[in-house]
């Protein structure tokens, strides 16, 4: 079992940026792919990016990809994520989630998730 903490949301303006961090408890951390998903107002569940458990592969959505990147730090049990060029398109709830292969995570499965954290960005 993981449990999943995000923090790193906020109010910014577009074109700016945002550090999202989601801290993980587990012995097993190591072992999972990760990743970060978004809920916007009035949308569905997007899938936003996700990191194999080495960290050598990692997967963005088109709509992101260039202006965000996803890491891990499996020693410290942290994944991150860098937005960058923020829109206002980009306004949802942030949260990460965690599963044991990382195409579950490409494709919208996952088997933990955390609270999520809000990012609102101002035009």
């Amino acid at each position: 079992q993981v449990q999943l903490v995000e923090s790193g949301g906020g109010l910014v303006q577009a074109g700016g940026s945002l550090r999202l961090s989601c801290a993980a408890s587990g012995r097993t951390f190591s072992s999972y792919a990760m990743g970060w998903f978004r809920q916007a107002p009035g949308k569905e569940r997007e899938f936003v990016t996700a990191i194999s458990w080495s960290g050598s592969s990692t997967y963005y959505a088109d709509s992101v990809k260039g202006r965000f990147t996803i890491s891990r730090d499996n020693a410290k049990n942290t994944v991150d994520l860098q937005m960058n060029s923020l829109k206002p398109e980009d306004t949802a709830v942030y949260y990460c989630a965690a599963d044991r292969k990382t195409a579950s995570l490409v494709a919208g499965i996952f088997g933990s998730w955390g609270q999520g954290t809000q990012v609102t960005v101002s035009s």
